[in-house]
Parts: C-alpha cells; sequence; structure tokens
C-alpha cells in the first residue's frame, strides 16, 4: 500500500483551503513548503501552531517538510543557514514530520562542479550531523543547477555523506529538465538510497511541466520498478502546472486535482494499491 502526499500550498495561499481540497482528494498525508505566502520556517510559532491545529481538524499528517535548506549558492555563508537547518528540524518535530527535504546548493553558472565538490559534501556533512543529533531524515532532491541535479553527483553526496539520515527524494522532472532519461539512467543507480518520490512529469523538447504520464519522466517504467521492488514510501504530488520558479510551484485547486487524478490512474492502471 503505497501512500499519498503532496505539496499543499500548489492548492492555495490559504492554508485551511490547502487542507480542505488535500482531504476532498482523499489525501491523508501533506507536505509542508509554505502557508499564507510564507515559508514554513519563517512563520511564526502562532501560525504553526495555526496549522497543527487545522491538519488536526482535517485529518492530515505531514510526511516532510519541504524546506529550502540547501537553496543558497555554495559560497554564501554557510553558517547562518546551519542554524536554519536546526530549526527547520524543530519545525519537522513539532509536526511530527519524517522527513525533510533539502538541496545541495547552487552552483555559479558554467562552473566545474568538481570544484566545489569538497565543500558541497562538507555542508552536506553538517545538515546530515543536525539530522541525527534531531532523529530525522534529510531528503536530497535533485534540483536543477545544485551540484547533485544529476545521478552520478546525487549517488555522490549520498555515498559521500553516509549517513541513514540522508536519503534521496526522485524527482523526475527535474532529471527531465537537465538532459537525464530518469528510469533509463538513474534508477538502477540511486534506487538503493531512494526513500521518498515526488510527482511531477516534464518534457524533454523544452522543460515544460505536465501531468504524470504526459511527458518523459518515464514515471510509469519507475513506478513499475518501484512497486516490483519492495519500495514502501511516500508519494509527493508537487504537479507545478500553473507556474514554476526556484522557491516553488502553484497549480490551484483544478490543476492539483488534475494531477492526482493522472498518478492516481496511473496507479490504478499498474494494479499498485494506494492511500
Amino acid at each position: 500500500m503505497w501512500t499519498l502526499s503532496g505539496f499543499v500550498d500548489e492548492i492555495s495561499a490559504d492554508f485551511t483551503e490547502q487542507c480542505r481540497v488535500a482531504a476532498g482528494l482523499g489525501l491523508r498525508h501533506v507536505e509542508l513548503r509554505s502557508a499564507w505566502d510564507v515559508n514554513i520556517l519563517d512563520l511564526d510559532p502562532g501560525r504553526l501552531a495555526t496549522m497543527r491545529q487545522t491538519l488536526a481538524e482535517h485529518d492530515l499528517r505531514v510526511s516532510s517538510i519541504g524546506s529550502p535548506i540547501g537553496k543558497i549558492g555554495i559560497e554564501d555563508p554557510f553558517e547562518p543557514h546551519l542554524r536554519r537547518m536546526r530549526h527547520a528540524a524543530e519545525v519537522a518535530y513539532f509536526f511530527e514530520a519524517p522527513y525533510v527535504r533539502i538541496f545541495s546548493f547552487f552552483l555559479p553558472a558554467g562552473a566545474d562542479p568538481g570544484v566545489y565538490r569538497d565543500e558541497v559534501i562538507d555542508r552536506m556533512r553538517e545538515l546530515a550531523k543536525v539530522a541525527e543529533d534531531a532523529d530525522v531524515v534529510l531528503l536530497h532532491e535533485n534540483e536543477k543547477q545544485i551540484y547533485g541535479d544529476v545521478p552520478a553527483r546525487c549517488l555522490d553526496v549520498v555515498r559521500s555523506v553516509g549517513s541513514p539520515h540522508l536519503r534521496l527524494a526522485w524527482d523526475p522532472a527535474n532529471f527531465v529538465q537537465v538532459g537525464v532519461r530518469p528510469y533509463t539512467e538513474g534508477y538502477d543507480v540511486l534506487r538503493p538510497h531512494v526513500a521518498y518520490v515526488q510527482i511531477k512529469d516534464a518534457l524533454a523538447a523544452d522543460g515544460t511541466v505536465v501531468p504524470t504520464g504526459e511527458g518523459d519522466g518515464e514515471v510509469a517504467e519507475t513506478i513499475r520498478a518501484l512497486h516490483h521492488d519492495g519500495f514502501d514510501g511516500f508519494f509527493s504530488l508537487e504537479p507545478h502546472l500553473a507556474a514554476g520558479h526556484a522557491a516553488g510551484g502553484f497549480s490551484g485547486p483544478e490543476h492539483f486535482g488534475r494531477a492526482h487524478r493522472a498518478f492516481t490512474g496511473l496507479l490504478q492502471t499498474e494494479g499498485i494499491a494506494f492511500a
């Protein structure tokens, strides 16, 4: 039984509407990235308490904190960001979320990733140490233009850090947008480290994000293989069907529902049970 979740700030800026629509689709888990147009790590304690109460009212739990940790330049100061990571761990504890999504730092345009590798790995080890102390698991997402944007460097990050508190979030659309065929070129090498799957698809021709199954993200092949391998984890809808940008994306209630139907339809076609 696979578990569905979703970046519910793609539904609306209003958190109550986020929860209402998610629950109406049958979701029992959500991923928290922002509410009221404020990043989850920048909300004050009162707003966080309101969110927790609203989640309870809609019988929703939190699969992951969709944090922006690691979404800074590799040459930007790290110590303030490390303090922000500690806060992210506190937020995860507050919402009883087992995971915090992170990134492996933007590189200067046109730079050789190898030049920055050691600094990236050192920083990722520091982030993983915070996660170990907080007993939370970090999920590295293969975002565009960061060090770990292609399978080989995703593997380098997770192997070099070597912590059970750092795993991988698989985002097929992001792989497509950097010229990678996700299943064909990434599945075999990354599968042992994948703990979480983000559901969005994209066209290889121009990077346009499309509903699951309509792009080149090889989503059907991937979920078929995951099912065969006995994967048991979260699948988080991140549709980006109306807008996508560095801080996240937006779909609106209608397109979020469309994304949900596309993915659940694919699961039904494959005979995979979900909740």
